[in-house]
């Protein structure tokens, strides 16, 4: 399923939000350029984490599936790799659950975003 994209109107309202932040960040920093690059990374990675969840939590949960899926990849059914593989949602909306997602191959996962025409 495709993600969802932001209308128009929407975008106005988000680019908003991002301006406001900048605005916001810039005044915290009062010209500190170091200061302003930490807290640039702080935002990113926190709304990073709102999406994508910890890389604990990810790395147990690909733990559960290389466990659940054999060591399998869910897409060619070949043995995975012990690293450099991809925990793949079903519905990125969904977040990483262990219903949501399943391990593969990151080759099998360019392919499979190429063949949806995301890549």
């Amino acid at each position: 399923m495709p993600n969802r994209q932001l209308k128009p109107e929407e975008l106005v309202l988000a680019n908003a939000v991002l301006a406001e932040i900048r605005v916001r960040l810039e005044a915290l920093s009062n010209g500190d350029r170091e200061l302003l690059f930490a807290y640039r990374r702080k935002v990113f990675k926190e709304l990073t984490y709102d999406e994508r969840d910890k890389p604990a939590v990810r790395r147990k949960l690909k733990d559960f599936k290389w466990k659940e899926q054999r060591g399998l990849c869910a897409i060619c059914g070949k043995e995975l790799p012990e690293s450099y593989t991809v925990l793949d949602r079903t519905n990125a909306v969904d977040g990483y659950t262990k219903e949501n997602t399943r391990l593969i191959h990151q080759d099998c996962d360019v392919a499979h975003q190429v063949s949806r025409g995301y890549a």
